[in-house]
């Protein structure tokens, strides 16, 4: 998720109700700009809620950098090997893959005004909008009704790759379907479902609560579902960290699989956060650009004009399964996973480190798991969300761990699609591998004044062929949630 700026300092403050002249008001640092503080509550006087004192100082955390170390050599156990063999989608671009890519090599913005609900009155009134999704062939019309769009995304995306992946219903139902597992996360979860929920108990009393209401807004749903529906009988779970989530997973299904607990494991993230609440929470964080006149040059990663991050909505989903038993069965293989890390930077909510201590380590120890050298990643699929501090924290990171950037290429998807939330890292996961196979990667749109500090190519406004050896792609969370995965082409 995107990290808000601010000061070690400035922590958030929380109320129950607007503070009078000796009370504070409900953040004391909105992210982006700073806004009027004022007087906390004098001695004696306990207001609702809790609240952070800004007079006292960032607490100082000891840090030491791993040593540096020559990368350990590559995985050569086919059984602990980790392969792609199959990708879906759904995103502002449709849920076809190609046409998903293709759109991104084009520069083509998917960002449009929000017509989901009557966003009139609110001061961000643009988006990522998922239009015309159908799921006829993967969701009965009766299912498909009650669903929120968070599980029918996660459903979509999840059965279209299986298809990809040679793994239709037909083919399942004669594997071993306690070796494959599904671990797709959500950051938000049922969104929707959860609003409706609070909305009738509220207006209408707790008889009405439709009793789908847990069912469907629990994190956990949409791993269950697409389960149930399948009959995968493996692993099964959800992560939830913000919009660290579908990295998370990948990292954890691999797992699985080099542990010898799984042949084959569906994973990835899916979000539907773009309705009221969700568009209004954000707001209320004041995380988002709120350039209305121009939604499609909203999200500028890496502009020094950048105002916020840009919601975005869909799931991404991969087919990750042991070489071993990719190869025994003769599957298509896409790319390979070498590796993930996970980090906290164990500092505050919304606010990176300023030393991006916990990016960079996230990023060394991938490469460790990878067993692959700085040297040799030439591709970063940022994270960069379009956030004042966000952006250039994840620079200086990779400019830490990468000394020499002068071939690498790094670019930010979300430019043209918006921040997924907890899918956001499983469509940049696909983006990734589409640039390893097709030897292109796409430009970063609404480049139009460059932080000086940027010394990395963000192929800006225009495509770039690129032979990508190793690409990084990586997603950070609020609560200080980093995650980062390495891909690159299959080589036997």
């Amino acid at each position: 998720m995107a990290s808000i700026a601010g000061t070690c300092s400035s922590g958030l403050i929380f109320k129950t109700k607007e503070s009078g002249s000796n009370g504070a008001s409900l953040f004391q640092y909105n992210g982006l700009r700073v806004v009027e503080k004022k007087q906390l509550a004098s001695a004696g006087h306990k207001p609702n809620g809790f609240i952070s004192n800004p007079a006292a100082k960032c607490r100082r955390i000891r840090a030491v950098a791993s040593p540096t170390v020559s990368a350990p050599k590559r995985e050569k156990d086919l059984k602990k090997r980790v392969v792609i063999t199959g990708m879906g989608l759904v995103s502002v671009f449709g849920s076809d893959i190609d046409t998903f890519y293709d759109k991104l090599l084009e520069g083509q913005s998917g960002i449009s005004l929000i017509d989901r609900f009557d966003a009139s009155t609110f001061s961000v009134q643009f988006g990522g909008q998922i239009r015309d999704f159908s799921s006829k062939g993967y969701i009965d019309g009766k299912n498909d009704r009650r669903l929120d769009d968070c599980w029918r995304y996660c459903l979509v995306a999840g059965k279209r790759a299986l298809d990809d992946a040679s793994l239709e219903q037909a083919v399942l139902e004669t594997m071993d379907r306690t070796r494959i597992g599904v671990l797709v996360g959500t950051g938000m979860g049922g969104l929707t479902a959860f609003s409706n929920g609070v909305e009738a108990l509220i207006q209408k009393g707790y008889k009405k609560i439709t009793p789908f209401f847990i069912p469907y807004s629990i994190t956990n749903m949409g791993s269950a579902l697409l389960a149930i529906d399948t009959g995968l009988m493996g692993p099964n779970y959800s992560i939830s960290t913000a919009c660290a989530t579908a990295n998370y997973c990948f990292y954890a299904a691999a797992n699985h699989i080099r542990r010898g607990e799984a042949d084959i494991m569906v994973a990835g993230g899916t979000e539907a956060a773009i309705m009221a609440t969700g568009v209004g929470g954000f707001i209320a964080c004041r995380a988002l650009s709120q350039r209305n006149n121009e939604p499609q040059k909203a999200s500028r990663p890496w502009d020094k004009d950048r105002d916020g991050f840009v919601m975005g909505e869909g799931s991404g989903v991969l087919i990750m399964e042991s070489l071993e038993h990719a190869l025994k069965r003769g599957a298509n293989i896409i790319a390979e996973y070498l590796g993930g890390a996970v980090t906290c930077d164990a500092h505050h909510m919304t606010d990176p480190r300023s030393d991006g201590l916990g990016v960079s380590s996230c990023i060394t120890k991938s490469l460790e798991d990878a067993g692959v050298s700085p040297e040799e990643v030439n591709y970063v699929n940022a994270h960069a969300t379009s956030t004042l501090a966000g952006d250039l924290a994840e620079v200086n990171a990779i400019k830490k761990v990468f000394k020499d950037t002068s071939e690498m290429k790094m670019n930010g998807t979300k430019s043209m699609i918006g921040h997924g939330l907890g899918a956001a890292g499983g469509l940049e996961a696909i983006a990734t591998i589409k640039a390893i196979n097709t030897g292109w990667v796409h430009p970063t749109i609404n480049q139009y004044n460059l932080e000086p500090d940027v010394t990395i190519d963000t192929v800006p406004n225009l495509k770039k062929q690129h032979e990508v050896n190793v690409g990084i792609s990586n997603s950070f969370g609020f609560g200080g949630h980093n995650s980062v995965v390495v891909f690159a082409p299959f080589r036997p």
